[in-house]
């Protein structure tokens, strides 16, 4: 099981003012969905976890708050509350080059791995061959051939995000819903080439997400990032040997669903995430997300699952090691 060391040197996260800490290359929208300013304040330190986690899906390629964490910053505050690591994704080219950049730099700090794929979104605007503005893309292959390669350099131990995305994107475009099924159909390929997980973006698209998997056959291990299903869905997921990982959306009022299908599958094959800068978890829903407030969303976790916060900890801690073949054992 290949797991990359980017940083052997034992050099500590970067420092707001080390030069060769990269800086995100994109912001968070200001303005939330519904026209509204973001508050755009820091959530308070949660209390510590009683036991490890690591945060298996966030975007450190984006910018976000009224103070711009760096790097350093994110893995440090997410470490003072027993987020004890974070793995990266890259889901556009530019988010996938900087992901690597970091990832190869050898002031990596430790506790960071990271993935890259073409999100399906931008699989959809590839095989167009221009984005949203209007600028010119290279075609979907050449993403593709371009991520399998970024995918082969130091600390990469996922491929994803890739999937299927009929809210952003139509079904019935269908030049997009083939690029989409196409560009996924390569990153299955590639995981199973590279034997590497697979995190799974299925916003809308759960039915097609197993057929295209049913198909193919999926690679021996597949994660539904950021779940979004209900309880049948998640039954069907894990009767295959899929993994779920829940994000911040698990606590919000509306996400009954969410808490459904956790309560259905219980414990063995559940991950947590933040998705972060997006998917805040409630009572910060809309402020900035950060891999520090895990706390929250893992106490939501223990309390659907009816078990104490320290051992779902252990258990989703446990799960997300096997998974990705990375941090070491448990400590203690």
């Amino acid at each position: 099981m290949p797991s990359p060391q980017p940083n052997e040197s034992g050099a500590g996260p970067w420092q707001a003012t080390d030069p060769a800490a990269p800086a995100p290359v994109r912001a968070r929208e200001d303005i939330d969905p519904r026209g509204r300013s973001r508050d755009r304040s820091w959530p308070p330190q949660p209390p510590p976890l009683p036991s490890p986690v690591i945060d298996n899906h966030c975007h450190l390629d984006f910018a976000d708050g009224d103070q711009q964490l760096t790097v350093g910053d994110h893995i440090e505050r997410a470490a003072a509350v027993g987020v004890e690591a974070l793995i990266t994704i890259g889901s556009d080219l530019e988010a996938t080059r900087w992901t690597a950049e970091l990832l190869a730099s050898p002031n990596c700090p430790p506790q960071l791995r990271g993935g890259v794929a073409v999100h399906p979104n931008e699989a959809a605007l590839h095989a167009r061959g221009s984005g949203h503005d209007g600028t010119e893309m290279i075609g979907l292959d050449a993403a593709i051939a371009e991520v399998s390669e970024l995918l082969r350099g130091p600390g990469m131990i996922v491929v994803g995000e890739t999937g299927l995305d009929w809210f952003r994107t139509s079904r019935r475009d269908e030049q997009a819903r083939a690029a989409q099924i196409d560009s996924f159909r390569a990153h299955i390929a590639l995981a199973k080439e590279l034997e590497l997980p697979l995190q799974i973006h299925d916003r809308e698209a759960h039915r097609d997400i197993l057929e295209v998997l049913d198909a193919d056959g999926a690679p021996e291990r597949t994660v539904l990032h950021c779940f979004s299903g209900d309880a049948e869905f998640a039954r069907a997921c894990v009767d295959r040997g899929f993994h779920l990982s829940f994000a911040g959306n698990v606590t919000f009022k509306n996400a009954e669903n969410l808490r459904g299908a956790l309560a259905e599958v219980g414990l063995g094959q559940v991950m947590v995430e933040t998705d972060a800068p997006f998917l805040t978890p409630v009572p910060y829903r809309g402020r900035p997300n950060s891999s520090y407030l895990i706390p929250v969303t893992m106490q939501t976790i223990a309390e659907v699952t009816g078990t104490t916060l320290e051992r779902a900890c252990r258990a989703v801690r446990e799960t997300t090691r096997r998974v990705y073949g990375w941090p070491g054992e448990a400590r203690g």
